[in-house]
């Protein structure tokens, strides 16, 4: 049975994210610099506008790079830079298909432990360290997926009632909790820029 999902904050689009392992993952990769529930709605977008009810990965993999980049730039675009996010949803979906038969589900189905886990997410492309880290905390909060060590894989996103990341996200007050943490973090990282003297900035 599909989990109920509420990133993207509208129902069609939530119901693909979680029936989709695809469409997480695109997800994922979408949520930079733009807000969290138009990045979750993308993979949504994507496939309602190449006729599809889901995405594959051999067949975004195989479209023509200009085509794809002008279906994600269509009003409204699907990111804030949609060029560069076709591009790298293109080259995830190509490795997915040279290396797990375009399954997405296959890398984490048989991962033994969290840290293979981790390893796995991590080698995709577009995902770095703390992406990788977020996404496995949301498989294994909301998607059901908990290889051995799984939160200490997942470092602080793995924690239980914390509202850091995506993987908090089950509404609309938790997605405000999570909006409020990474602003708190966000001016925290400007304070400590900005109480830095001269001379420190100089090293």
């Amino acid at each position: 049975m599909s989990p109920v999902i509420h990133l993207a904050q509208q129902p069609e689009a939530d119901a693909l994210l979680g029936r989709s392992p695809l469409a997480a993952l695109v997800g994922m990769l979408l949520d930079q610099q733009v807000p969290m529930e138009w990045a979750f709605s993308g993979p949504y977008t994507i496939a309602t506008r190449m006729g599809r009810d889901d995405l594959d990965a051999h067949e975004i993999a195989a479209q023509d790079p200009e085509a794809f980049t002008a279906l994600l730039s269509e009003k409204p675009a699907v990111h804030r830079y949609p060029g560069s996010m076709a591009k790298r949803i293109q080259q995830l979906c190509r490795f997915l298909a040279d290396e797990y038969g375009g399954e997405a589900e296959a890398v984490w189905r048989d991962a033994a432990t969290g840290a293979e886990l981790r390893a796995r997410l991590e080698a995709l492309p577009g995902f770095g360290k703390q992406k990788a880290q977020i996404f496995l905390a949301l498989l294994g909060k909301q998607y059901g997926v908990r290889p051995t060590g799984w939160q200490e894989a997942a470092g602080p996103y793995g924690e239980t009632a914390c509202y850091r990341s995506a993987a908090d996200i089950t509404g609309p007050d938790s997605l405000a909790r999570v909006r409020a943490h990474k602003q708190e973090m966000k001016a925290a990282a400007k304070a400590a820029k900005a109480s830095k003297s001269p001379e420190d900035k100089g090293n």
